[in-house]
C-alpha cells in the first residue's frame, strides 16, 4: 500500500537549505520513493496556511518511507538542513 510523506517547511537560511535540497533526491529514490510535490505554490481554499513550502513524497510502503527517513543518507541530509529550516514531517498510508 503506497505511503506519503508530507512536509511543511519554513526556510530560515535559503543557501543552506539549497544544499539540503541537493542531497535529498538520491536518498528518496534509494528507497523507491519519488517527489509528488516539491515547493509548488499553495493556494488556500479554506483555513490557514502559514508555511513557505510544501513537499510530498510517495513511497511503495510505509515501511520504505520509515526506512528512508531513518536511513544514514537521509539523516546526513537532515543534519545539513539543521538551522536552515523548520519542518514538520507527516507519514500517511493511502
Amino acid at each position: 500500500m503506497p505511503a506519503f510523506v508530507i512536509v511543511e517547511v519554513d526556510i530560515t537560511d535559503p543557501e543552506k537549505y539549497n544544499a539540503y535540497k541537493q542531497l535529498t533526491p538520491a536518498t528518496v529514490s534509494a528507497f523507491g520513493g519519488k517527489f509528488v510535490l516539491r515547493g509548488n505554490p499553495v493556494t488556500v481554499l479554506e483555513g490557514e496556511w502559514n508555511h513557505e513550502r510544501l513537499v510530498m513524497l510517495q513511497f511503495p510502503t510505509k515501511e520504505k518511507a520509515e526506512a528512508w527517513y531513518n536511513s544514514e543518507g537521509y539523516q546526513h541530509a537532515k543534519s545539513v538542513r539543521e538551522g536552515a529550516a523548520k519542518a514538520k514531517f507527516l507519514l500517511v498510508e493511502s
